[in-house]
């Protein structure tokens, strides 16, 4: 019974094997379907060309704001939802905290104003109330000079008789020349009060006034600096920054971008094996990614004469691969479509005859 079954059982096994081979071969020979690509590439317009990338910045290039101090941002004048606005140049985009500023300018008023008065002070001398005093002291003194220059004289007569000593004499004397220097003390303080201040004092009182309205100006141009405005008319691109953040000066990243779009252009890259072959104002046309049905005319705008090492497309501006390009300008023409900044462009651009297009398959 088991000789039987192995009899049976090992043939249709093995004729399982060579049917199941036999239908995997067939299967792994048959051809797979052609695959169509989602997007047919860029066709090149020109018969002899050069083909290079390219991407859509506004006329004025993108201009990156940033904060000319550190701290707190206060107030956000276009928020997010206000992307795409149109603005003129000077209008408020955003206020950092500037109260420790204001303070400080308070402060430097109250010391430009004591300033003042010192000055206006030093102008007024003297004081009408102390000149009479003044003369007083000089008329004491006066009287003091006669009274011992009489003092001195009788004694000079009495020790002549010998009616006094030398000593007492000397004594007298030296007081009259005492009341004398009292006198000349005296004139010499009524003389300086009635010249008034000194003007070595007047000149360092009006350079405290200015230094104080320095400060006052240079706190006054921060408080300004606080409140960032455009630097020139345009369209609001992104805004990355919001009420509450701390921003450093110079900031770390593009806190709002702004852009003239009145007229777009676009950054060619041209690689430099193709700088041999370029030549300022050739024509050139470009299809946006993903459209390329509708050339875009470009109209030549200028060459930067610099040619730099190429940043890829990927909107990180400091990734870098191993070539260098030369950087042309071109500008689109009224009649296209819409693009935006930062969109990815395929240029070509003519170095002889226009090819005759075909239709593609």
């Amino acid at each position: 019974m088991f000789r039987k079954l192995i009899l049976y059982v090992v043939p249709l096994g093995a004729l399982s094997m060579l049917v199941f081979g036999v239908f995997h071969i067939l299967s792994a020979e048959q051809e797979l379907p052609k695959l169509q690509p989602p997007t047919l590439p860029a066709r090149n317009p020109y018969l002899k060309s050069i083909a290079a990338a390219g991407i859509v910045e506004p006329r004025s290039e993108n201009i990156a704001i940033g904060s000319p101090l550190s701290g707190v941002v206060l107030e956000v004048f276009v928020p997010s939802d206000k992307v795409g606005q149109e603005v003129t140049a000077g209008t408020p985009l955003f206020r950092v905290d500037d109260r420790h500023l204001k303070s400080q300018l308070a402060w430097q008023t109250a010391s430009l104003r004591a300033a003042e008065a010192q000055l206006a002070k030093l102008d007024m001398m003297p004081r009408p109330e102390e000149l009479p005093p003044a003369e007083a002291r000089v008329a004491a003194a006066e009287a003091k000079v006669r009274l011992w220059l009489d003092q001195y004289n009788r004694s000079a007569k009495l020790l002549g008789s010998g009616a006094i000593g030398a000593e007492e004499n000397n004594t007298k004397r030296m007081t009259y020349e005492e009341s004398l220097a009292q006198q000349a003390q005296a004139t010499a303080e009524l003389n300086e009060l009635k010249a008034g201040a000194w003007k070595p004092d007047k000149l360092i009182a009006q350079a405290a006034i200015e230094q104080a309205k320095a400060q006052m100006e240079m706190t006054k141009t921060d408080i300004e600096r606080c409140l960032v405005r455009a630097p020139t008319s345009g369209q609001i691109l992104q805004v990355s920054v919001r009420p509450g953040e701390f921003v450093s000066a110079p900031p770390n990243k593009e806190l709002i971008v702004l852009g003239d779009l009145a007229r777009l252009r676009v950054r060619v890259d041209i690689d430099e094996q193709d700088i041999a072959r370029f030549s300022k104002g050739m024509p050139a046309k470009a299809y946006a990614r993903g459209n390329n049905i509708r050339p875009i005319k470009l109209n030549f705008v200028r060459v930067e004469p610099y040619v730099v090492p190429k940043r890829s497309l990927t909107g990180d501006n400091t990734e870098r691969v191993d070539t260098r390009v030369l950087q042309v300008i071109y500008e689109v023409d009224d009649t296209a479509e819409a693009l935006y900044v930062g969109q990815q462009m395929d240029v070509f651009l003519d170095s002889g005859e226009p090819a005759v297009l075909t239709t593609a398959m």
